[in-house]
């Protein structure tokens, strides 16, 4: 869109014409001691509340409460299945089918025990390739495997850099890396979006290109899921794993999701870690039985689920089932794009935006750098009542998140930056 406008009339009049202006006020839009509400613009770290969470989770406290462990059976949504209830909603999140995805533990833990299954390494081919900025915890967990199998976790990570002076990351580059070590590298682990320049990788060419040359493909869609179109099952990886906390708005360290090629739905050969709840639902509770592996994604379960932080997953899939991920990435784009015009009228010799300007490419985030700035800068965003977040060196993130956050946001956010900046 090169039609965006400025002033404030022409952000008011975009929210009027907004079809998803409504659910702004489904939110719990944090204010100031003042009572003055904050320009919100870290989901990308945390995302709002829905007002319809207190509710969902109440619920189970009730049926806790009156109902004790049969709960678990005469529950309103009884407690036993209660992960089948999000798995439909979260499946159409990510762009996978209801088999290939579940809900569990938590995000890293995921990838640890999707990297029991798709982590095989043998003397000659043992590599795992990362992006060279990956999420701190991703490059932990990987490293961790690389030692866990007798591996120096130095030698045996490859990390995919970009260019000299870039930021962001060149498909020729991968290329190149796999056709001259490709044979070494038992695992390809690239998170989806970058938390860092907010870089949406081509998760299809990345998949194709690691299986070309023998590799398994994971995601870490951490930063993709509520926020892209990942279209996990035609980009055919082998594994993804994401939070729910960021764009998803399940609550602080909430739980996490896993996506299981439907490939591998029924491999019984494929090493994993398993509990009582990748055991067969109709044997489960005979107790006696020699472990019966469930197929799909449920047969990486292992415990019983958390229903309370289950509860406000469900409150927030139930808002993405009713928008849908199509109309949300239009708005995305529309209100990113307004973001990216508005910042740029700030002086390309001031801004330098370094997430990737085709829409294509990005989620909502814009990740940006301030000629001579430091950590000041984000210190007086945040006295102005706008919460964006900084990463170190010197990189400002800010998420207008198109479920909540309003083009009247994006201005008002831009016009506070230029009053600091003119200081």
């Amino acid at each position: 869109m090169s039609d965006y406008k400025l002033g404030l009339d022409y952000a008011l009049q975009q929210d009027q014409n907004d079809e998803l202006k409504a659910y702004r006020s489904h939110f719990h839009i944090p204010k100031d001691k003042q009572g003055n509400p904050w320009i919100y613009m870290t989901g990308n770290s945390l995302g709002l509340q829905p007002k319809q969470t207190k509710a969902y989770v109440n619920q189970e406290l009730e049926d806790w409460a009156n109902l004790g462990v049969e709960g678990h059976l005469e529950a309103k949504n009884p407690w036993l299945p209660y992960h089948e209830f999000l798995t439909e909603s979260m499946a159409k999140v990510v762009g996978a089918k209801p088999i290939e995805v579940v809900v569990m533990n938590t995000l890293t833990a995921n990838l640890h025990f999707m990297m029991v299954s798709f982590y095989n390494p043998t003397k000659t081919r043992y590599k795992i390739l990362i992006e060279s900025d990956a999420f701190p915890s991703d490059k932990y967990a990987v490293e961790s495997q690389l030692r866990h199998h007798g591996f120096d976790d130095k030698e045996g990570l490859i990390l995919w850099k970009p260019r000299k002076g870039e930021e962001l990351l060149n498909y020729e580059d991968l290329e190149s890396i796999l056709e001259a070590q490709g044979d070494e590298i038992a695992l390809i682990m690239i998170g989806g979006v970058n938390y860092y320049t907010g870089q949406f990788f081509d998760l299809k060419r990345i998949s194709d290109l690691g299986h070309k040359h023998g590799c398994n493909v994971g995601f870490d869609c951490a930063h993709g899921a509520g926020n892209v179109q990942l279209n996990l099952h035609n980009s055919g990886a082998d594994f993804a794993v994401w939070c729910t906390y960021k764009y998803l708005n399940s609550g602080p360290g909430s739980l996490a999701g896993c996506f299981v090629h439907e490939r591998h739905a029924h491999r019984k050969d494929l090493n994993r870690f398993t509990g009582w709840w990748s055991h067969n639902k109709q044997t489960r509770f005979n107790m006696r039985d020699e472990f019966d592996q469930l197929t799909g994604a449920e047969g990486w379960q292992l415990s019983n689920p958390p229903i309370l932080s289950m509860a406000a997953i469900k409150a927030s899939l139930d808002m993405f089932n009713e928008v849908g991920m199509a109309k949300l990435t239009n708005k995305s784009k529309k209100l990113t794009g307004y973001f990216e015009f508005l910042l740029k009228t700030l002086g390309e010799d001031i801004i330098k935006i370094i997430t990737p300007n085709n829409p294509e490419e990005r989620g909502c985030q814009l990740s940006i750098q301030v000629k001579n700035a430091d950590k000041a800068l984000h210190n007086k965003l945040t006295e102005a009542n706008i919460i964006s977040d900084w990463r170190e060196p010197d990189v400002i993130r800010c998420a207008p998140v198109p479920l909540y956050n309003s083009f009247e946001d994006v201005f008002r956010l831009v016009e506070k930056l230029k009053a600091i900046l003119n200081e």
